[in-house]
């Protein structure tokens, strides 16, 4: 009898290989609380280097970290209507503290622009103060009707962005920078993905902004994911919140406002892009475990790997020595492919006579013998060509599954069947996406012809990414 695989085929089940690889691999378990998830030791490493490589960039632009209360008084969220509104049906709202009720009902912080905005107020006075750049890691509460982990859970953590400026130009730039200086470098550069940078239609945008720019990423199974997103806000907060500067002038301006964020949905996103049946396949750039090295068995090998393993640490590579002899070597070789650890070194008795390890890459596949001594200057080449090999893989399959399209009709057909389509907007318009929404069929994004975001919704040759999305 053959034997059962570890993980439903992605053939087969999709969206059930997605939740066994997070339950095989260690990644998470669901929260006692419906919508909320636990997020284990290994999926926490992921996401500390997504933050570690994100929060870099993030300051690289200017922005400082902060942080602003979780608890929000409700009467905020009402100051602008267009957000209140938008979130209105997500909220979580806490009336009694202390065994009492409360005098104002408070919201838990579904995203933090009022609560921002109302410190804004204060913080500006003149130019001088301007522009106002600050970051928040945290967590969000948005009650979710269809929870899926990581890519949908009533609690998230997330970095949020709230920047203020003197004009609408230097709001505008700031907003695309982070979109693609510090979302687009990472996301290509590091987690291997290669996300579609574009702008959202009036109907998806956010609530609240005068423009919305999004990165969409195309899952295993054709499915697209909103990885990120930065708003221009323009002034609408301002208003609401009365923030403004002196000018140079003398004259009191309103302040023009961006907000951006990405969240732990990033690490769905890079089980589904990446993932095959064997499990989660890691960019070397991203994975916390570059390398883990294995002893079979013997005290000859596990005294080797903790010598390799430090001297790998020592030039750099991030390393888990794995000398757990008592534990059968195939179970621990399954469970390190099932968690997608770019590289395996195994060595045994005979491998210590011969002076060689094996060399398993997970990404690529297969093993090679290796000279021991020679592992320290292979490793780097190796984990170089593996990082290339996902962007390509991620590439391909996006431009094999996106096709050209004249009609709605089309454009649907070719979303249902797993792809993406591209349709000349002027084609499409806000009719032709209300008809496609009603087939669960949303435009994820616009983009010029040559592939840059567009300045405007109307912009000649602006081109309408239309596809089923997570």
């Amino acid at each position: 009898m053959a034997k059962a695989p570890v993980l439903t085929p992605q053939a087969e089940d999709f969206p059930r290989w997605y939740q066994d690889l997070i339950n095989k691999a260690e990644l998470a378990d669901n929260g006692p609380v419906r919508g909320t998830m636990v997020i284990r030791p290994y999926g926490y490493g992921l996401w500390e280097r997504m933050q570690q490589e994100m929060d870099a960039r993030i300051k690289d632009a200017g922005a400082q970290n902060a942080y602003f209360p979780l608890f929000i008084p409700q009467s905020y969220l009402t100051k602008e209507a267009e957000h209140v509104e938008g979130f209105a049906p997500e909220l979580a709202v806490v009336t009694h503290g202390g065994g009492k009720e409360l005098e104002e009902p408070v919201v838990v912080r579904p995203t933090s622009e009022t609560i921002i905005n109302d410190y804004f107020s204060k913080w500006v006075q003149s130019y001088r103060d301007l522009p106002l750049l600050i970051n928040q890691w945290a967590n969000v509460v948005r009650w979710e009707m269809r929870p899926r982990v990581f890519l949908r859970t009533s609690e998230f953590l997330w970095q949020e962005g709230h920047t203020a400026h003197a004009t609408y130009e230097d709001a505008r730039d700031y907003a695309a920078r982070i979109h693609r200086d510090v979302y687009g470098d990472f996301m290509t550069n590091v987690l291997g993905i290669d996300v579609v940078l574009g702008r959202k239609t009036a109907k998806e945008r956010f609530a609240g902004a005068i423009n919305t720019l999004t990165l969409e990423g195309m899952m295993g199974d054709g499915k697209a994911l909103q990885m990120g997103t930065s708003h221009e806000l323009g002034t609408n907060f301002a208003k609401a919140f009365n923030t403004q500067y002196l000018s140079k002038e003398g004259k009191q301006e309103l302040v023009w406002q961006t907000s951006w964020g990405v969240s732990t949905r990033m690490v769905g996103g890079l089980i589904m892009s990446h993932g095959d049946d064997n499990g989660l396949r890691v960019p070397p750039r991203l994975a916390h475990v570059q390398v883990v090295v294995m002893a079979i068995k013997g005290d000859e090998a596990v005294a080797k790997v903790r010598e390799l393993g430090d001297r790998l640490k020592a030039a750099g590579i991030r390393v888990q020595v794995d000398d757990r002899v008592d534990t059968p070597f195939g179970r621990r070789a399954v469970d390190w492919e099932l968690k997608g650890v770019p590289v395996r070194i195994e060595i045994g008795p005979r491998d210590l006579e011969a002076g060689t390890a094996m060399l398993a890459r997970r990404i690529p596949g297969g093993k090679t013998p290796v000279r021991i001594d020679a592992l320290v200057d292979l490793l780097p080449k190796v984990l170089d060509e593996d990082q290339a090999q996902l962007l390509r893989e991620s590439r391909e399959r996006r431009e094999a599954r996106t096709s050209d399209v004249a009609t709605i009709e089309e454009a649907a057909e070719a979303a249902v069947a797993g792809g993406w389509a591209r349709i000349p907007w002027a084609d499409l318009g806000p009719e032709g996406e209300a008809k496609l929404a009603e087939q669960a069929v949303s435009v994820r994004c616009l983009v010029a012809e040559d592939g840059s975001v567009p300045d405007a919704d109307d912009a000649p040759g602006t081109l309408a990414i239309v596809a089923r999305s997570y």
